[in-house]
């Protein structure tokens, strides 16, 4: 019932931006007079977070809340951008939900009257608040939400949404050339979350490759984030098919969990899956650190990388814990829409969704940031990190094909 009241609340609030935006060019004109606005009086920019603040992504929000507020502050005190003007950053917590990113992105728009998104984490919470952006035309950042439904759907490219990160079909295509390269797997395993945009889309990769490689997919299971914590069922039925090589690609609350439970029942197999790992809590999940062993991600940045240090002293400095992957890409989401409204010279929307759509060179801890105008994704490396004694180890760098 309450998400059925959600869902209409959406409804009657994207009827309103309709009726008050009626034609498309009426639809600019309006942004572009609160963009003149908001650079004439107050000298703020505002800018809106749609984060997973609470709920199973919490983490990865909270890192990307802590990231850009620091990124914004260090600006702020250097002057700010567009000739004195500060940053502002307004969050919504979507709750790690989809309908609730949804309403997100209403009321960051309609109520708050920011000037560009930056959000969400998870693939299905920026899938589904990337049309009300569309419809308003307010540019929208995911950090790392990684499907590639996010920016392009149905082989249309939504003009106002783009991410910082690589996407499924590169980290699955990496993860399968890993295990059936460097670690000789003739057979593999999936596990997937079956109600994950992000796990799906990963899976379908990586089994495309896994078997392009001359291996084979000898048997996949499912199971339901949220729900599903005793996987001893899946995983006796994975021991009986002994596979070389397991891939779950999936979140660390539950890959935590399924690594523990397989461990215990004596499956020594490598284990490998993608930055939805990337917590500090995977290792007390997992059962310790001798549950680690031959476990690898494909990640974004590895926190070892020297490249990364001084944010990662500033991070810790600041918020008195360490930083995640997630926590750099979103460092590097803030300073790359800062880089936008630099270079469009102005905070109108439009203008500056042109210049994110021409970024090129841009340099961030994650790497360099060059922009693909036909599907606003960046092309970037991805580096595959080892657990050795519980701690995510860089282990190589790859380079985009």
């Amino acid at each position: 019932m309450r998400k059925l009241l959600l869902i209409a609340l959406v409804i009657v609030l994207s009827l309103v931006m309709v009726t008050g935006c009626g034609t498309s060019n009426s639809t600019t004109d309006s942004t572009t007079d609160s963009a003149t606005e908001n650079e004439t009086t107050g000298g703020e920019i505002l800018i809106g977070g749609n984060l997973e603040l609470t709920g199973g992504a919490a983490p990865f929000g909270n890192a990307t809340k802590n990231s850009v507020e620091l990124a914004f502050e260090q600006v702020n005190a250097n002057g700010g951008i567009l000739g004195g003007k500060t940053l502002k950053f307004i969050v919504a917590d979507n709750k790690t939900d989809a309908g609730e990113s949804t309403a997100s992105a209403v009321k960051l728009i309609t109520q708050d009257k920011v000037q560009a998104i930056i959000g969400c984490q998870t693939s299905g919470d920026s899938i589904a608040a990337s049309p009300v952006c569309e419809q308003n035309k307010i540019p929208m950042i995911s950090p790392a939400s990684t499907n590639i439904k996010v920016t392009v759907e149905n082989g249309t490219l939504k003009a106002y949404i783009f991410r910082a990160c690589f996407i499924d079909d590169f980290a699955g295509t990496v993860a399968a050339n890993f295990l059936s390269k460097d670690k000789n797997a003739k057979t593999a395993t999936m596990i997937i979350d079956q109600k994950s945009d992000y796990s799906k889309g990963m899976a379908e990769a990586f089994e495309k490759t896994f078997t392009a490689n001359g291996g084979s997919i000898v048997s996949t299971e499912k199971y339901t984030a949220g729900a599903d914590t005793d996987f001893r069922a899946i995983l006796t039925r994975i021991s009986s098919a002994k596979p070389d090589c397991i891939f779950i690609p999936g979140f660390y609350q539950e890959v935590g969990l399924i690594i523990k439970q397989a461990r215990g029942l004596g499956m020594q197999q490598p284990i490998m899956g993608g930055d939805g790992w990337s917590s500090p809590q995977l290792v007390e999940l997992a059962g310790g650190p001798e549950n680690l062993k031959d476990c690898f991600i494909v990640d974004h940045v590895s926190l070892t990388d020297p490249a990364v240090a001084d944010f990662v002293s500033q991070y810790k400095a600041k918020y008195n814990i360490d930083p995640n992957a997630e926590a750099i890409l979103a460092y590097d989401t803030a300073n790359l829409l800062i880089n936008a409204f630099e270079n469009a010279g102005s905070a109108d929307p439009e203008k500056v969704r042109e210049a994110l759509e021409n970024t090129k060179d841009f340099k961030g801890l994650a790497g360099v940031i060059n922009m693909d105008p036909a599907t606003h994704n960046p092309q970037k490396s991805a580096v595959i990190t080892e657990y050795i004694d519980g701690k995510p180890t860089f282990l190589q760098k790859i380079d985009p094909q």
